[in-house]
């Protein structure tokens, strides 16, 4: 699934080509993933103009100038695409915004159709649920923040960072490779780390995402930014996907193991446990 670097990337490429522009009508051929009804959908989309592209945690918020705001999730497979009208309708190609004066389409490709979007009023879009929960930025948390955050928390560290109420676009890659640098074992308690350590992890999380989204995101299955330009920091992986491969400081192999019911790569030489 997308994560912060990548639904950043999407969101800074779409404010880049479509802002501004206007939707003249919308094609939707699959109608399960959105809301409200096919009907509602088009009507409100048909006529509106781009206003803005936001990310939220894994969220892209697509503001309209008619107080409206598309809230999409793209899940494990979802992208955007430009292209001109003329082009074959793809079967995953579930709904297409067909653009004013223009022979451009911005078209929404799901192949295993788990993407999400819905439309609602602007002026409320932040107390949904799913947006309203949702825990602090990782860069533009405060490192004191930060500190409380895991101070007052007693859980195992990996399902924390995961925990999108916890702290907000974080999902395994980013957090397996974070606490790789810092030398934290992914099963460490969040309140049994010192300061020192946490400040640690707090600096190699920001520099880790602010690296992955000026290399376009990380692209390790199915990710791809806008027209399906890849992401270019699966290079600079250290522990996520190397099961069996040397620890780049040690030597010793990667361990994968299950932690919170998601996958966990580390090195349990560097990483201990206390």
């Amino acid at each position: 699934m997308p994560e912060l670097p990548e639904v950043e990337m999407v969101a800074r490429s779409l404010r880049r080509t479509v802002v501004g522009r206007t939707i003249a009508s919308v094609e939707i051929h699959k109608t399960d993933r959105i809301f409200p009804n096919k009907k509602q959908f088009s009507e409100i989309l048909s006529g509106a103009t781009f206003r803005n592209i936001r990310r939220r945690g894994k969220n892209l918020l697509i503001d309209l100038w008619n107080d409206y705001t598309l809230w999409v999730h793209l899940k494990m497979t979802g992208h955007f695409r430009l292209l001109p009208s003329s082009n074959p309708i793809e079967k995953h190609d579930h709904v297409i915004f067909h653009l004013a004066d223009d022979t451009i389409d911005l078209r929404f490709n799901d192949y295993r159709r788990f993407g999400r979007l819905r439309l609602y009023p602007t002026f409320d879009i932040m107390t949904r649920k799913g947006l309203a929960d949702l825990g602090p930025e990782p860069l533009e948390i405060s490192a004191d923040d930060f500190m409380s955050l895991f101070k007052s928390s007693h859980r195992m560290i990996k399902p924390a960072l995961l925990d999108q109420t916890f702290i907000a676009g974080i999902g395994n890659i980013y957090a397996d490779e974070s606490l790789f640098r810092a030398r934290i074992h992914p099963r460490r308690q969040t309140d049994s780390l010192s300061n020192a350590k946490i400040r640690g992890l707090y600096g190699e999380m920001q520099g880790i995402l602010r690296k992955a989204i000026r290399l376009m995101g990380t692209s390790v299955d199915t990710f791809a930014g806008l027209n399906g330009n890849p992401g270019r920091f699966q290079k600079y992986l250290l522990v996520y996907g190397c099961e069996g491969e040397p620890c780049p400081r040690c030597g010793k192999p990667i361990h994968r193991e299950k932690i919170g019911s998601r996958s966990s790569h580390f090195c349990p030489h560097c990483q201990r446990k206390s």
